[in-house]
């Protein structure tokens, strides 16, 4: 494990804050501290929204804190850091070079002479598995090898820290596989010229496989809710049960957004560090899962006696963090599941709900979702004008308080969808209006028993 040395790159109440036209300000990323050490790889993993992608552009110097500062070697950063480079989702080559011109493109504009550029290069592209590809196109790659040139640029500048930005999610299963094998065996031989890898993901095991400490944000706005080292030696084999435990104890981070659970024996967490600034509650955010999928997900459950280990269950699916983590959200949201240290469990109303036949499961969906703050708040608004119509703006407004546009827009896509299949309400796309149906307006207003206003 790597000592605490001083951090190469230290975020001290770093913030992240856009603006809307109307005045609003959007949080993206809240006050928060982090620091990248030598000798260690960092996962950030988060659900999208979370930041992930903004607070590596500010550790970078790419983009500037709202408030707070960067730090490199203790001075104050201002603007990109010379002595990093990002490895990104899309291989960005220039499709005109050939591979060896690609690795050179960075030697050549910082002017690096044409002799140590070739010595540099062609051994960079020995190490990474190119070599007898110097000649070659970027068409005539696999995504695999596209992504080696995108490693191979990345390091022949010889940065101090590596970044990663979700790095092999455009490659497939296998390919992502070995790569991930082929960068640990870089690290660990010492055969890359980097203090520090920063890498984001919102793979949960592949964090746990490569990373030294991991890092798990929240969302809306992004804070940091675990920071630990993952204490699994290497090889880390994923049957090994302390893999598991680590994997899981990540799921119940994600899946319960309001509680952090106590570490495993296999988690150490990092100290807080003093004066962290309490999490700020935002307006609650509607997951992006329609009903098909939370119909999908309580079947699966009916069909393991009610309950899953949620690691198992993504495995199973083949579904990565970003596309279970929403569904199981919506499902706990409407409560039709539990979640408890990483395990999904039916409520009995979920049990309900998966042995309905579509009539019913419609009638429930429907007696859930009204107590769903956002679709509550749509149908209220509704109910109280005499032609239960409003204008979209009207809701736009109320959320862009909250969200950028684009979540905004989602927020309303997603609302729009479970309030047709509750047949609570229904979106004029040409009018851009909201409005009760005539035929559900009775059933909109109805309240379920006990519930008070």
């Amino acid at each position: 494990m790597p000592s605490r040395e001083q951090p190469i790159i230290e975020a001290r109440q770093v913030e992240k804050v856009y603006g809307d036209p109307g005045g609003a300000r959007i949080p993206v990323v809240a006050p928060t501290d982090l620091a990248i050490y030598p000798g260690e790889i960092l996962a950030l993993l988060g659900p999208s929204g979370s930041g992930k992608s903004t607070l590596l552009r500010m550790l970078t110097g790419l983009a500037e804190p709202s408030s707070g500062e960067v730090l490199w070697h203790g001075q104050p950063v201002r603007g990109p850091i010379a002595n990093v480079s990002i490895v990104f989702q899309s291989f960005a080559l220039f499709p005109w070079l050939t591979v060896l011109d690609n690795v050179q493109a960075p030697l050549k504009a910082l002017g690096v002479p044409m002799a140590e550029r070739m010595k540099r290069s062609l051994r960079i592209l020995d190490s990474v598995g190119l070599d007898g590809f110097e000649g070659a196109f970027p068409k005539e790659l696999s995504g695999g090898m596209k992504q080696r040139v995108g490693f191979a640029r990345a390091l022949v500048v010889e940065p101090e820290v590596l970044f990663m930005d979700e790095a092999f999610s455009a490659l497939d299963v296998l390919t992502a596989e070995n790569l991930r094998n082929e960068l640990l065996e870089l690290w660990e031989n010492r055969k890359m010229p980097t203090r520090a890898i920063f890498l984001v993901t919102h793979n949960i095991e592949e964090a746990v496989v490569l990373s030294d400490r991991v890092i798990v944000l929240g969302k809306n706005p992004g804070r940091i809710r675990a920071d630990f080292k993952v204490m699994v030696p290497r090889p880390r084999e994923h049957r090994d049960i302390r893999f598991e435990h680590t994997v899981n104890y990540i799921y119940t981070i994600l899946t319960q957004p309001n509680v952090v659970p106590a570490p495993s024996p296999e988690v150490m967490p990092q100290p807080a560090r003093p004066g962290a600034p309490p999490e700020r509650q935002a307006y609650p955010m509607l997951p992006h899962a329609r009903p098909g999928g939370i119909a999908g997900i309580l079947e699966l459950l009916l069909d393991r006696n009610g309950h899953e280990d949620l690691h198992r269950l993504a495995g199973e699916l083949s579904f990565e963090v970003d596309d279970l983590l929403p569904i199981v959200e919506a499902a706990s949201l409407l409560g039709f599941i539990a979640v408890r240290q990483g395990d999904a469990e039916l409520t009995p109303a979920g049990r309900e709900f998966a042995e309905a036949d579509i009539l019913e499961r419609k009638q429930l969906f429907r007696d859930a979702a009204k107590n769903v703050p956002l679709i509550r708040q749509i149908t209220r608004s509704l109910e109280a004008k005499a032609n239960r119509s409003l204008g979209e703006e009207f809701f736009h407004d109320m959320l862009e308080e909250h969200f950028s546009e684009a979540e905004t827009r989602r927020q309303l896509e997603t609302a729009i969808h479970w309030g047709r299949y509750a047949e609570l309400f229904d979106y004029d796309a040409t009018a851009a209006r909201f409005y009760i149906p005539p035929e559900n307006r009775e059933v909109a207003s109805e309240e379920p028993v006990g519930r008070n206003g």
